[in-house]
């Protein structure tokens, strides 16, 4: 796996990432080589503790961009990436204003005609009004927070009433749920203690774990919220320990998440502990380290794809061409690098000019086969499948303790409510 060093290292100074032109490839027809390139946006936070989840994404996306590439480009069109940092030192993690700073950048450019990205939801708070203004669609391979695509906020967040925030993943109005529901039903836990990490992914996942989990049954003994800039966490640990709930359940982030599990295996270290997919990653396994990291579930707001035999291939090629694992949200990101691949090839067999609104438009029309299955979305850009994953870590000493394929024990889809 690569390390943070590596990142910064890579990253410093990059802005742009313009792809080798069509007449680079030799032996390509000497037309296609005077076919303009087309322009696409990659936002995600590698600076920072989201730095090496960003990466896997990011690595998914450009597999599916540099395939394209090699075959010619998208109808004799050669792919040029645009991408920006929206992690900052100062935030120490994902930063919704450099997001906001850099959807402005890429709206600037009239050449962009859609973006991958944002990795977490709060960014995508920042970012969906500029979108939404520039008519400028984006899609998230796995931003959960469903205000950004609730109706009900359509004036806050898509101010031009178009939808232009898609996913590959479903949102927390599932997978927070579906969770309480398999801790109700599966774990048997009759009593919780909530916390989260004060960022929008981490509020909203813990708030719709929290209403479901009272609807299962579950006593909720109390919440309290986390500050990721914070170093100790034993007070409040603590206070849960002189409670003893069955189960603790973290909404957020690597930030926090990660000195949450280290302190927790020394405070409550026979409690069962449970998040969403802010403690699914590379992240939390690095950060946390065994055994302390032992034990923690997990979801993911997508079907696990990374040991099914339609990704055999892919994951190979992937280890192959990048010398790391990757996740069920490097697939998420290599589909919705598909989605906008196949949308802008659609725009051209039509025979309209290759626009945001016209991409914009064949996104939302979008029906594409994937490896995680098909893709497709309802009139607010959300996906239209619901699958949440559970997984549970569990150390296996055959393989490096970051391997993310073997040190999450896939347990099954959650129940929905």
């Amino acid at each position: 796996m690569r390390t943070a060093n590596w990142v910064r290292g890579a990253l410093a100074g990059v802005a742009t990432i313009a792809l080798a032109s069509l007449a680079t490839f030799g032996g390509m027809p000497a037309a296609h080589a005077q076919k303009a390139t087309i322009k696409i946006g990659i936002t995600l936070p590698f600076t920072g503790a989201d730095a090496e989840d960003s990466i896997l994404m990011r690595d998914g996306m450009m597999m599916a961009i540099d395939d394209a590439n090699a075959k010619g480009g998208v109808d004799g069109h050669q792919i040029e990436v645009i991408v920006y940092d929206s992690g900052t030192a100062t935030a120490g993690q994902y930063d919704p204003a450099q997001a906001a700073t850099n959807t402005k950048k890429l709206a600037a450019d009239p050449g962009v005609v859609a973006n991958i990205g944002p990795a977490m939801s709060g960014e995508g708070k920042a970012m969906s009004p500029i979108l939404s203004e520039a008519d400028l669609a984006t899609i998230t391979p796995s931003s959960t927070n469903p205000d950004i695509t609730n109706p009900d906020m359509a004036g806050q967040f898509r101010p031009k009433g178009r939808a232009v925030y898609f996913r590959t993943v479903t949102t927390d109005a599932y997978q927070g749920p579906n969770m309480a529901n398999y801790m109700a039903q599966v774990l048997k836990i009759k009593s919780v203690y909530v916390l989260d990490d004060s960022g929008a992914y981490g509020v909203g996942i813990a708030d719709s774990f929290q209403k479901q989990a009272a609807k299962d049954g579950i006593k909720v003994l109390g919440r309290d919220q986390l500050n990721p800039k914070e170093a100790d966490y034993t007070t409040i640990l603590t206070k849960i320990k002189g409670l003893n709930p069955d189960a603790v359940y973290y909404g957020g982030v690597g930030q926090a998440g990660v000195k949450l599990a280290k302190q927790a295996y020394d405070v409550i270290p026979k409690i069962i502990k449970a998040g969403g997919d802010g403690v699914y990653g590379g992240t939390f396994l690095k950060g946390v380290g065994f055994p302390a990291a032992e034990g923690w579930y997990a979801t993911n707001a997508s079907p696990h794809t990374t040991q099914e035999p339609v990704a055999a291939d892919w994951v190979k090629r992937f280890q192959a061409k990048y010398n790391a694992v990757p996740d069920d949200y490097s697939i998420t990101a290599y589909d919705a690098a598909l989605v906008v691949l196949d949308s802008i090839e659609r725009v051209i067999k039509s025979g309209k000019p290759v626009t945001r609104s016209n991409v914009r438009d064949a996104m939302q029309t979008a029906n594409v086969k994937t490896l995680q299955g098909q893709v497709s979305f309802d009139d607010n850009g959300d996906i239209k499948d619901r699958t949440v994953s559970v997984f549970q870590v569990t150390r296996d000493q055959k393989y490096p303790d970051d391997d993310l394929i073997h040190q999450y024990k896939y347990i099954g889809v959650a129940p929905q409510s």
